[in-house]
């Protein structure tokens, strides 16, 4: 199984290839204090430099090292690139997505901006989850603890080392940046290993890896289980309807459900529509309402998160073929059949709602303390002077929201309530876009998200508000929204162009 596309351009698309403005540099004049063949002769614990390159279009050195744990035989590979000049004096990590820890091109545009830079395969090559079985068939501990969290900490290590090597200088401030399984990585920066990042900038996270790609499952069980398949046409215009019907509940008509877990809308509603040659039907409504619900288990137990309301069902909820059959997210597939159950043939159509509930329950208690980064005792990250922005869409179509929210409550609770977490941690819910932070609504940029985390960081001037934006094919601003610190959200004034920014406010959980 490869990467979703959606995930590599995601992951891509978060690495700094967006960034537009080029940091202030830390090293006025610095240049390298030697050779690039040189580098090879930087000896660092349990890791072999593999490779040192030139490339001059895009003015960096390129290192491949490989990174070992004895006794174990594994091999992370990581990927570093370092300014030929202009080093700004800071190094980047960058993340990966679904099952792929990194790739060597998320580096061209942190270098393109100055930064020394670093990414990783965290152990395994490809997409998929096939890595943690080994060829007994038995898990493959090691390279499971490199891809959930050691992989991206040998990375920072490995990546400054070499800079601080090139450069006569360490780097002074180190950030990462990263959304989806990038997110979930620069949490598990914080939270295992706080002195690697000074700032991270954590998108749509994985947090709770351990319940969220399971229950990503959890469409495919309903409709396996009810024998009814939903086709792509009804399941988008159950979205299409339930943004129709909530969308003004803002004050604003603009094609977006600004506050989707307050909407109730029940998609019975839409029962006798003719959508096509078919017809929504009861059974249809009944798919939709429980993927809402979210995966519940034995007596109504709550497993984990549904999909918030106008977010785009069919990625869950894929159907092919004639008749309709399941065609379940690869990196839930995966998960089952390589981490769970152990069968690389495993047939999923099997699979009853009591099976699953209880393959949910070994993820969360076998893998939660591996791959879950849902600690809320950020401690070490905060007294060294850590900053984190997290940003999640709200019409997040593979990681319900509801999981970031829940953890930063969390860790408002465990770090001294809200005000004492704002001064370095600070949530923005983004709505209207979906895991790859597109849609209707008014996105930050990762210019932006780049620009403000390096200012709290650097300047201490913490983010009190984030600028969205959406543009049209050929890239004119066309919506232009305040997004403001979480559980603030963004109020139309009620005068003005509501594709205005200045015609929004900040208001509190309160005034809804």
């Amino acid at each position: 199984m490869k990467t979703p596309l959606a995930l590599l351009i995601l992951s891509l698309a978060w690495a700094g290839t967006a960034f537009a403005q080029r940091p202030a540099p830390l090293y006025p004049d610095i240049a390298p204090v030697c050779a690039p063949e040189d580098l090879r002769k930087v000896a660092l614990p349990h890791t072999t430099i593999e490779a040192v390159t030139v490339d001059q279009a895009e003015g960096s050195v390129r290192i491949t090292a490989i990174v070992t744990h004895p006794p174990a035989g594994d091999r992370v590979k990581v990927w570093i690139a370092l300014p030929l000049k202009n080093w700004n004096g800071r190094f980047m990590g960058t993340g990966g997505g679904g099952f792929t820890g990194g790739n060597p091109g998320s580096l061209r545009g942190p270098v393109a901006q100055g930064f020394a830079a670093a990414s990783t395969d965290t152990g395994h090559e490809g997409g998929s989850g096939a890595y943690a079985l080994n060829a007994n068939g038995r898990l493959n501990w090691q390279e499971i603890r490199d891809n959930a969290y050691l992989g991206i900490h040998a990375a920072a290590i490995t990546g400054k080392a070499l800079a601080t090597a090139f450069y006569g200088q360490p780097p002074r401030y180190a950030y990462f940046v990263g959304s989806s399984t990038g997110g979930r990585q620069g949490l598990m920066a914080a939270q295992r290993y706080p002195e690697d990042y000074d700032g991270i900038v954590s998108g749509c996270p994985a947090v709770n890896w351990a319940a969220m790609v399971p229950g990503t499952f959890w469409p495919q069980v309903v409709m396996n289980e009810a024998k009814h398949f939903v086709a792509k046409a009804k399941l988008d215009a159950a979205t299409a309807a339930v943004i129709a019907a909530c969308d003004g509940d803002d004050g604003v008509r603009d094609g977006v459900i600004d506050d989707p877990m307050r909407c109730t809308w029940d998609p019975r509603a839409l029962v006798g529509t003719k959508i096509g040659d078919d017809t929504f039907t009861e059974a249809d409504a009944d798919v939709v309402r429980k993927i809402w619900e979210g995966p519940r288990g034995h007596g109504g137990r709550v497993l984990w998160h549904g999909l918030t309301r106008g977010s785009n069902l069919f990625a869950l909820a894929g159907t092919e073929g004639t008749p309709l059959t399941g065609k379940p997210f690869g990196v839930a597939h995966d998960w089952l059949k390589f981490f769970l159950v152990q069968n690389p043939q495993w047939d999923w159509t099997t699979i009853t709602r009591g099976e699953f509930e209880l393959l949910m329950n070994q993820s969360v208690e076998l893998f939660g303390p591996t791959f879950s980064a849902d600690n809320p005792d950020l401690t070490r990250f905060r007294e060294r002077g850590g900053k984190v922005i997290l940003t999640h869409g709200l019409a997040d179509q593979l990681i319900p929201p509801q999981g970031s929210i829940a953890y930063y409550e969390r860790v408002q609770q465990r770090m001294g309530g809200a005000g004492k977490a704002a001064e370095f941690a600070r949530l923005f819910l983004v709505p209207g876009v979906d895991h790859g932070f597109r849609g209707v609504g008014a996105t930050p940029s990762p210019a932006t998200l780049q620009t403000a985390i390096i200012a709290w960081v650097e300047q201490g001037r913490a983010p009190d508000r984030l600028l969205g934006e959406s543009r049209d094919a050929a890239g004119k601003v066309v919506r232009a929204r305040p997004l403001f610190p979480y559980p603030q959200f963004t109020k139309y004034r009620g005068t003005g162009s509501p594709d205005e920014a200045a015609n929004f406010i900040a208001a509190s959980p309160a005034a809804h």
